[in-house]
């Protein structure tokens, strides 16, 4: 008969880190792990409440329990003291939680898979099991507290330290990043403002950090609609051109930025942009002849057939 107490899909062996930025207030959790999918199983946050990282025989449920205690006003210690207290599996889990003011709680049950441990500081909490070594978690410590930029890459940052100092026992397979606002929502939903997952990746921690570019010009994008609907035309045009330049592979975020010219009466300066992107993509000629009908760019037969005249 099998002594194994849980199922290999249950085990997540893996490094993470939960953080307050304390300068703006964002709530993020971020994670590292050789199984599949992993950010669906460590990563909860909530705008506003705090963020979990749950892990190594995953107890799911400290995720959504933790976030519901500390909605109620408990605090990151106090939310995890009571969840651990009620948990048979304890001394198998692994669990770090933060709250709304940058308060830090963590565990690592004594019966985790070694290598494992935890560190914590200022507003942030790293940890991991089954490590190739023991200088995991305080490397990623130190990256965390040296790295510059936003919470994003600070995250990222201690995640890149535990690759550099040995990693996971058994390589890597995939990783995640959550981040929220500061402010409480009304909907429990709302507030994310990044998530980002990695599947199954020979490399995550890379094919996470693209998804963070991307992440960011797509942000730009939405940031240029916003100050468009302001009638802020040239703070809109700028925010487009951003989001461009941070991911010139897109051709669709160039596009767009072309469209906006177009409808504003600009059709001089959108007719480059519009000979490359139908360049390189020949069903955006499509999509555009397609806009005035849903309302999107201006019924004007004549400035349509001017651009779809750069078609080589």
């Amino acid at each position: 008969m099998s002594t194994r107490q849980f199922a290999p899909s249950q085990l997540a062996r893996t490094y993470s880190i939960v953080a307050r930025d304390a300068h703006t207030g964002t709530l993020g959790v971020a994670v590292q792990s050789h199984w599949f999918s992993v950010g669906g199983l460590v990563c909860w946050a909530e705008a506003g409440v705090g963020a979990v990282a749950t892990q190594a025989v995953v107890e799911v449920s400290y995720g959504p329990r933790g976030l519901e205690r500390m909605r109620e006003g408990l605090s990151a210690c106090e939310a995890l003291t009571e969840l651990v207290a009620a948990d048979d599996g304890r001394e198998l889990r692994q669990v770090a939680i933060v709250d709304s003011q940058g308060g830090i709680a963590a565990h690592t049950g004594a019966r985790c898979i070694a290598e494992s441990g935890h560190e914590t500081g200022e507003g942030f909490s790293v940890q991991a099991n089954i490590m190739a070594n023991r200088e995991i978690w305080p490397a990623m410590a130190r990256a965390y507290r040296g790295a510059q930029g936003d919470l994003a890459e600070r995250l990222l940052a201690a995640l890149d330290a535990a690759q550099a100092a040995g990693g996971d026992l058994r390589g890597r397979q995939s990783a995640a990043m959550l981040m929220v606002a500061a402010e409480r929502k009304p909907e429990r939903w709302a507030g994310v403002q990044l998530e980002l997952r990695v599947e199954d990746h020979p490399d995550p921690l890379v094919e996470l950090r693209r998804l963070l570019g991307l992440q960011r010009a797509y942000e730009h994008m939405n940031q240029g609609d916003a100050l468009l609907g302001e009638n802020l035309v040239e703070e809109a045009l700028e925010q487009y051109r951003t989001a461009a330049e941070i991911a010139p592979g897109i051709a669709e975020l160039p596009f767009w930025q072309a469209v906006t010219l177009a409808d504003l009466g600009r059709v001089d300066e959108a007719l480059p942009l519009f000979r490359d992107v139908f360049a390189r993509d020949p069903n955006l000629s499509t999509l555009l002849q397609r806009l005035p009908g849903a309302g999107l760019l201006r019924d004007d037969p004549r400035m349509l057939a001017q651009i779809l005249s750069v078609i080589q």
